[in-house]
């Protein structure tokens, strides 16, 4: 500290600029990089979201002819890939990269090069996808993908689609090893694992599932694009190939995945339903236990998506049986929520409903995913609309549900203004009205024997009523979003301040400024017991704020510095894929020589950083090495 203090007597520079664009693309904040994910993750779901209205209109009623066979399968295909991999993913990576380190009592993650890296591969993964539709035609062989339809005889947006998420995959293998270093490396002193939140603990799930799921299914990325680009046969039962082994490599990252997205959801409603239930959540360490045993369990689960395949009784029984066995640490979550809420001190404040309308349709999800883990039902049931409803019941209804809670939860410490609350709470109503009414009859109409993945149907059929009302309901959910949107974009410019501790909170991020810092805090706090702020608050005569008391020294502190490397790094891969997508050996050359060229910058150039001080609410120029 007496280094700091002479720099900053010797010299006085300013700090980054907090401004203008090049400020956001050579960032290297957490926070600011949260914020890029959620806004692109949210263009990436709104685009998503009028791919799917767009499929329920064409299925409206029976026979309709507003969308042809051929638009519709790369609807169908764009919108699955775009919602799991380009937005919800995303979505819940932002919180982690917002709340989470505060939550710990980090002043940034582990590795911040490397999370604004993770960042730009990801828009340059959906910048490739998305321009399929301009460059010869999306993918139509649906967002699963299966070898030998999406072989070497498929379209071009068949090499977007590998590319794509070859990039995108990347980013999230590279944000994963960052997330669980943060949470294992950087927790404040005195916080050991069993005091972190249990959004942390998401974090550092989600990012080990990311870990071992996300490497089978780059490879089977990569010995597709041979099959297509050098005429090997590895899915090819012509050439001696197995199209089933991409099937068994899809689903081995395609399961874990269902739990990449639900563990932050569940990590986001067992941080909201304590708040405003004004109690500790229950059981909090069966909690952790059910998130490592559903973890552990999820690698194990993978061919119930396959029970249709012909892999015999014994294969498909011992999937039922692991697929059975999850339910059991997933209704000790359920039930950890519903004792929590019991007894509790009740504010239904916008975020709170979100979080308890969470909790029936994900029972519906799971209950329904209970008939499809039984292996006889689910040979009469497969590919059709009754798996697309239980699919969504889970994937959106209860993600979209705790995403909702989440922003009007944790958008209020981003911005520093609160949302509407009047508006927040007719948004809900509207959102769940609407996302029952979508989803539910489709349940009615996949028993009824309507199939899934195709653009029209037979009147004889008697699913038109039903159809119908899906239709109407995803109107009315579209219009729900677009309210909390509207909400968020009013808040911005009008809504009221939100203070440090708007919701009288029990973890650590409340316990800084709204918006956050720089430099998070000001001191590292000390952690004597779990939910530290909350404690802190109900001891009498402490001043500290942020824990119990005991913090480092004041003085200058030490940022990252800015740099516009990782963009370039990112924007070279992107090159690079394009090169190859259209055999442009100069074009491929100029990406190789760009992405060495910043890959061997960000080696060897030292990152001292600059340093800031602290004071009254203002942060100060030190130094920069």
């Amino acid at each position: 500290m007496a280094t700091a203090e002479r720099a900053l007597r010797r010299v006085q520079v300013e700090a980054p600029s907090e401004r203008g664009l090049l400020s956001w693309l050579a960032t290297v904040d957490h926070k600011r990089i949260g914020i890029l994910y959620l806004v692109t993750s949210f263009v990436f779901f709104a685009i998503a979201g009028l791919e799917a209205l767009l499929m329920r209109t064409q299925l409206m009623q029976p026979g309709n002819q507003l969308i042809g066979p051929a638009l519709f399968n790369q609807l169908l295909t764009m919108h699955g890939t775009t919602m799991l991999f380009f937005a919800v993913l995303p979505m819940e990576t932002a919180y982690f990269n917002y709340v989470m380190p505060i939550m710990i009592g980090a002043r940034d993650v582990a590795f911040p090069r490397l999370n604004a890296l993770s960042y730009w591969l990801y828009l340059a993964g959906g910048i490739l996808l998305y321009s399929s539709w301009f460059l010869g035609g999306a993918p139509d062989a649906g967002w699963f993908n299966y070898a030998p339809l999406a072989g070497a005889y498929a379209g071009v947006g068949e090499d977007f689609y590998l590319l794509g998420l070859l990039i995108s995959g990347l980013s999230s293998i590279v944000s994963s090893v960052n997330l669980m270093v943060t949470v294992l490396g950087m927790r404040a002193p005195g916080m050991s694992l069993l005091r972190i939140p249990i959004f942390a603990w998401a974090s550092l799930i989600t990012g080990a599932l990311i870990l071992f799921a996300m490497p089978p299914f780059t490879v089977a990325l990569v010995l597709l694009l041979l099959d297509r680009w050098a005429g090997t046969g590895f899915f090819a039962p012509a050439m001696g190939g197995n199209a089933l082994m991409w099937q068994h490599l899809f689903w081995i990252m395609g399961h874990p995945e269902v739990y990449i997205l639900a563990v932050p959801a569940w990590g986001i409603i067992s941080e909201v339903i304590p708040a405003f239930a004004r109690k500790p959540l229950f059981g909090y360490r069966g909690a952790v236990i059910a998130l490592f045993a559903i973890t552990s369990l999820s690698f194990t689960v993978w061919s119930h998506h396959m029970f249709a395949t012909g892999m015999g009784p014994v294969v498909n029984d011992a999937f039922m049986v692991t697929t059975k066995l999850i339910s059991l640490p997933t209704g000790a979550l359920v039930f950890t929520w519903l004792l929590t809420l019991w007894g509790g001190r009740i504010r239904y404040t916008t975020a709170m409903l979100y979080a308890v309308g969470f909790l029936p349709v994900f029972i519906v999800g799971g209950l329904t995913g209970l008939m499809l883990a039984t292996a006889p039902a689910d040979l009469q049931l497969t590919d059709t609309y009754f798996v697309v409803g239980h699919f969504h019941y889970v994937a959106v209804g209860g993600i979209l549900f705790s995403m909702l809670a989440a922003a009007y939860y944790w958008l209020p410490k981003m911005t520093g203004r609160l949302l509407d609350e009047r508006t927040g709470r007719w948004s809900f109503w509207v959102t769940f009205v609407g996302f029952n009414l979508t989803f539910f009859p489709m349940l009615l109409s996949g028993l009824l024997g309507m199939s899934r993945r195709i653009y029209t149907y037979s009147p004889e059929l008697g699913v038109g009523t039903f159809n119908l009302l899906s239709t109407i309901g995803a109107y009315i959910l579209g219009a729900g979003v677009l309210m909390t949107v509207a909400n968020m974009l009013w808040s911005l410019y009008r809504g009221r301040e939100a203070g440090a501790d708007p919701w009288d909170g029990r973890t650590l991020e409340w316990s800084v400024p709204s918006p956050v810092p720089a430099y998070n805090f000001a001191r590292i706090p000390v952690v004597r017991a779990r939910e530290a702020f909350w404690h802190a608050k109900q001891a009498a005569g402490l001043d500290d704020r942020a824990g119990t008391g005991e913090r480092e020294a004041a003085g200058a502190i030490r940022l990252p510095s800015p740099t516009i490397l990782p963009l370039l790094l990112a924007a070279g891969v992107l090159v690079l894929a394009y090169g190859g997508l259209f055999r442009q050996l100069w074009l491929a050359a100029a990406g190789a020589l760009l992405t060495f060229y910043a890959l061997f910058r960000q080696m060897f150039e030292a990152d001292h950083g600059y340093l800031v001080e602290p004071g009254g609410g203002e942060e100060r120029a030190a130094s920069r090495s």
